[in-house]
């Protein structure tokens, strides 16, 4: 395939599958490879993920079965990936489908009065971590290097007596595209509702209104579209851009890796 051809479909639409190729985890990983830079191994991520093939860089996606609303991958964070690959080892048997959806067009159908709440408000994470918890978070038992990381990623840290810690990140829900020319809905607000909304208001203690979460919902179903997955499948996906998200599903050997990283160039 040309290479060109491939960055300049995914500059223009912001994903692209690959389907129909002879595929297994090492060509996932050569491919990949040839398209990105600076890959990550998930250090804060949300999600226990599983190292495939002793490449920390390879990992499961979440082993749970639930549905996970539309997200930007590690928008509770500064540090993220720009680029997302998903590679399908064994699709579900029925259901499980990814789900992905155009931030940009979503941010089109919001409302104006929301598009103004977000606009004046930007939205606050407040998470309290274990210490057991948080060495395996941070893959790290060192409080100066969580300190330096949570500096990073500007994330305000409080460490208290029993080594257990309260982080607070504060981020907008909506940012300029990467290219500066049109406005993205892209954030983690929608899953963290759905799973944990003690943790996210907005950054004054308000809460999110519950017709603005309801508009939001209706939103991302009517312009998500479904990846149902077939065995060998390649996903290439920009994290600054596209949404993602998964559908339920009850088959225990699906399994699906991903990717996170840099593309490899100018987007």
């Amino acid at each position: 395939m040309n290479l060109e051809e491939i960055t300049n479909l995914f500059k223009s639409s912001g994903v692209l599958l690959f389907r129909g190729f002879e595929t297994d985890v090492n060509i996932f990983k050569q491919f990949s490879n040839l398209l990105s830079t600076d890959f990550l191994d998930y250090t804060g991520g949300a999600f226990t993920r599983r190292i495939i093939d002793d490449d920390k860089t390879i990992l499961s996606v979440n082993d749970d079965q639930f549905e996970i609303k539309l997200h930007g991958e590690m928008y509770y964070q500064k540090t993220k990936p720009l680029m997302l690959w998903f590679f399908c080892a064994n699709p579900a048997s029925e259901a499980g489908q990814t789900t992905i959806c155009d931030g940009k067009e979503f941010f089109e159908q919001i409302s104006v009065s929301t598009k103004e709440l977000f606009s004046n408000k930007k939205l606050k994470f407040s998470v309290y971590i274990s210490k057991d918890k948080w060495q395996i978070k941070y893959k790290t038992d060192e409080l100066n290097k969580l300190q330096e990381m949570c500096i990073n990623n500007d994330m305000s840290l409080k460490i208290n007596a029993d080594k257990s810690i309260y982080l607070q990140y504060i981020c907008p829900a909506i940012i300029p595209s990467k290219c500066g020319k049109y406005q993205v809905f892209i954030n983690i607000l929608l899953p963290t509702k759905q799973l944990h909304p003690e943790i996210l208001k907005f950054e004054d203690d308000s809460e999110i209104p519950h017709d603005v979460l309801t508009e939001l919902d209706e939103i991302a179903e009517r312009i998500t579209t479904e990846i149902s997955w077939k065995k060998g499948d390649i996903l290439m996906i920009d994290n600054t851009r596209v949404m993602h998200g998964r559908r339920a599903f009850a088959d225990e050997t699906r399994d699906i890796y991903i990717r996170l990283c840099s593309p490899a160039f100018e987007f």
